[in-house]
């Protein structure tokens, strides 16, 4: 195998794994404050890239430029989603929050095909079709992209966790919730807030990979166990250990394709998080609520 070839899959696992830290980033995110694990997650990624889909087709809108949109449009659901119907049980036991989310899923990827078809849609955005050379290393333009706006996101969504009364809100009510109740913090809107924001990201990764990736009902599946793997290896509710793991995950997924078949890829990704939680059952950098965010 040679050194360019390497190379090359190298910088496609580390863009790629941009893209996954994002969506699980949004997961982290949710169970840090919720301790909810949302298996609609990776459908509110995929309706995320609808989004950009018809604002590209109908309107001639750069992707890049539809993000806002996806954040708003993203944020309002996961809102309306935690308010009223996560918020009735998330004193219930755990499974049947796993249920719900679950029925979310399917309810919504059911609901993509029927407004939608299973049709497999792509874009091509003028000026990105071309990669950028660096010595042998080629670099596809919409990843890196990808890779930069992800970046961003999670260096605002830093800030705004650090920073901000918002964010202080949202650590202290995923710290302790009943001592946030007493201090004044209105404990049902920071969750709605923080399952927004969660939901958001979702959209963002979504948005981010149109123009490189086909969109359809089903495309948030892709995603969904990718996202998982990731959060658990950073340790749930570990913010900067999703960013670590997803560039992690996506490096293990481009060099196991390179060296090995394409049946083995998944496997390497999986034996690796199996290994993980066998060795430390809290991911690589322990888990709490969002104890990566201070």
């Amino acid at each position: 195998m040679s050194g360019a070839a390497i190379l090359q899959a190298t910088a496609d696992g580390i863009l790629m794994g941009g893209v996954y830290a994002v969506t699980a980033i949004g997961l982290t995110l949710i169970f840090g404050v919720m301790e909810i694990v949302n298996f609609a997650h990776g459908a509110l990624m995929m309706l995320g890239m609808y989004v950009t889909y018809w604002l590209f087709t109908l309107f001639g809108i750069n992707p890049y430029l539809t993000i806002p949109v996806s954040i708003a449009v993203m944020f309002i659901i996961g809102w309306l989603m935690q308010r009223y119907l996560l918020n009735k049980i998330i004193n219930a036991p755990q499974h049947n929050q796993l249920l719900l989310t679950l029925g979310v899923m399917l309810f919504l990827e059911n609901l993509a095909l029927f407004v939608w078809s299973p049709d497999f849609r792509s874009i091509n955005v003028p000026g990105l079709d071309t990669s950028i050379q660096l010595g042998v290393v080629s670099i596809n333009k919409p990843k890196l992209l990808a890779f930069a706006f992800a970046l961003i996101l999670t260096a605002v969504l830093f800030i705004i966790l650090q920073k901000t009364v918002l964010g202080k809100s949202i650590r202290a009510t995923s710290q302790e919730r009943d001592g946030a109740s007493l201090v004044g913090i209105k404990v049902k809107n920071i969750n709605a807030i923080a399952f927004g924001i969660g939901t958001a990201c979702a959209g963002v990764a979504g948005s981010l990979i149109v123009p490189f990736f086909f969109t359809s009902p089903g495309a948030g599946a892709v995603f969904l166990l990718r996202s998982f793997v990731v959060a658990i290896l950073g340790g749930l509710g570990n913010f900067w250990g999703a960013l670590v793991a997803g560039l992690i995950v996506g490096l293990a997924e481009s060099l196991s394709g390179l060296f090995l078949s394409g049946s083995w890829n998944d496997l390497v990704i999986y034996g690796i998080f199996v290994l993980v939680l066998l060795l430390r059952p809290t991911g690589l950098f322990g888990g709490g609520r969002l104890s990566g965010s201070h």
